[in-house]
């Protein structure tokens, strides 16, 4: 409520989800193709790339702001995320299942390549270091400023949020066809269902399938050419 993410009459007790209990208020909102690529047209660097990096891997708001170069390898087209930043203070991610290795799409690493080229040097060798500081950016200001704000102006409400992207990416893996397995593994949930531990593992040729499929939807022919 601070940040104004949430309504501010709203009754805090709203936001306690006890496990099994609670139901969810309101479904989580789902972009269309359509809609997100007229969101990511208003967006400029570093928002733009933020949102992308998003979309296209299904990563939490607080992982993107963690991701360091060293940790992409653009040969192999994998990466790895170890941590998270929280309001600059950094931490575990949420569990062993998060530490997966990510499968890269080729398209998508043009777009990594393109803003590494242009991204501030900074000594944590971050992705997206704040020109200011050189340290990691807020997750809460680039919502409540960028994203939220090319939402409205995009015609698509004010519930646009970093959340919105990791749901989308979840719907669009669904829409592709991709097993529950991999799913899960792309999600780095520990458990979605219980009937996903029939998959067992998810191969890295199985979740390059899937992700590419998505990343693909996200990555229309404008989105690589250099603005």
């Amino acid at each position: 409520m601070l940040w104004e993410l949430v309504p501010l009459h709203r009754n805090p007790m709203e936001l306690v989800e006890v496990r099994g209990i609670s139901k969810r208020q309101r479904r989580p909102r789902i972009l269309t193709l359509e809609e997100f690529f007229a969101l990511v047209k208003l967006l400029h660097e570093p928002y733009r790339t933020m949102v992308i990096v998003a979309q296209c891997t299904g990563l939490r708001a607080s992982e993107i702001l963690a991701l360091r170069w060293s940790r992409i390898d653009f040969e192999s087209l994998t990466m790895v995320v170890k941590q998270a930043v929280v309001n600059g203070r950094f931490k575990g991610l949420k569990t062993d299942y998060s530490e997966d290795e990510l499968p890269l799409d080729p398209a998508f690493a043009t777009i990594l390549l393109r803003w590494k080229a242009q991204c501030p040097f900074s000594e944590g060798d971050w992705v997206f270091p704040s020109p200011v500081t050189s340290r990691c950016y807020h997750a809460s200001p680039i919502q409540q400023d960028y994203i939220r704000t090319a939402g409205v102006k995009a015609g698509l409400g004010d519930g646009i949020g970093w959340h919105t992207f990791r749901h989308t990416y979840r719907a669009w893996l669904d829409a592709t066809g991709a097993p529950i397995g991999v799913q899960q593994k792309l999600m780095r949930h520990a458990q979605v269902s219980t009937t996903m531990n029939i998959y067992g593992n998810a191969l890295m040729t199985s979740k390059r399938k899937a992700n590419s499929k998505v990343a693909r939807m996200a990555l229309r022919p404008a989105l690589l050419r250099t603005k």
